[in-house]
């Protein structure tokens, strides 16, 4: 499990960390956020109606699911069972909110936060990337202290200060991890 606030740079760690672990499979959460620019619904996310999302969950579809910024997110759960049946290892993307509900119910996984370099830092890289509106970008940053806060329970802390070595330290981080858990 990677987590972190919004804007710490998740999704470009991840990117790094697939090229660099090989068999580290990264499944699609499903939200209803609208989508970004650049962003490829069934890669980034799947993007659903909040109907259909509220179906989903009504059907026990997710593994974990929660309101993140005001949109709905979950993750499938047969899309981590079918992953974990090709026998690769599964890295979710997943807010604070989802991981306590997986840890609180015992799954057998590495949480790890990533952190800023510093709270200016993080609120920079919010404004920087231009992808929220104000409004968007209000509730974002008030969240970014929920969010911080929690990284206490988390098994390890990795600070975003430079992709290539942030990626680094959680590819060993997973190579650390005992690979028969049962």
């Amino acid at each position: 499990m990677l987590s972190g606030p919004s804007g710490v740079g998740k999704d470009t760690v991840i990117l790094e960390l697939l090229r660099l672990v090989p068999n580290l499979c990264r499944p699609a959460a499903f939200t209803t956020r609208t989508r970004r620019p650049g962003e490829e619904d069934g890669r980034d996310y799947s993007f659903v109606d909040p109907q259909t999302f509220a179906a989903m969950k009504a059907g026990q579809q997710f593994l974990e699911t929660a309101v993140v910024h005001g949109h709905d997110y979950g993750t499938s759960s047969a899309r981590v069972a079918a992953l974990l049946g090709r026998g690769e290892d599964v890295l979710l993307k997943i807010d604070v909110q989802g991981a306590a509900k997986i840890k609180a119910a015992g799954v057998d996984a590495l949480f790890i936060f990533l952190a800023p370099p510093s709270r200016e830092a993080l609120v920079e890289r919010l404004r920087r990337r231009e992808t929220e509106s104000p409004e968007e970008l209000a509730i974002r940053t008030r969240d970014q202290e929920r969010e911080l806060a929690a990284s206490s329970w988390y098994d390890h802390l990795v600070v975003n200060d430079d992709v290539g070595r942030a990626a680094q330290e959680i590819a060993r981080l997973l190579a650390e991890m005992p690979r028969d858990r049962s």
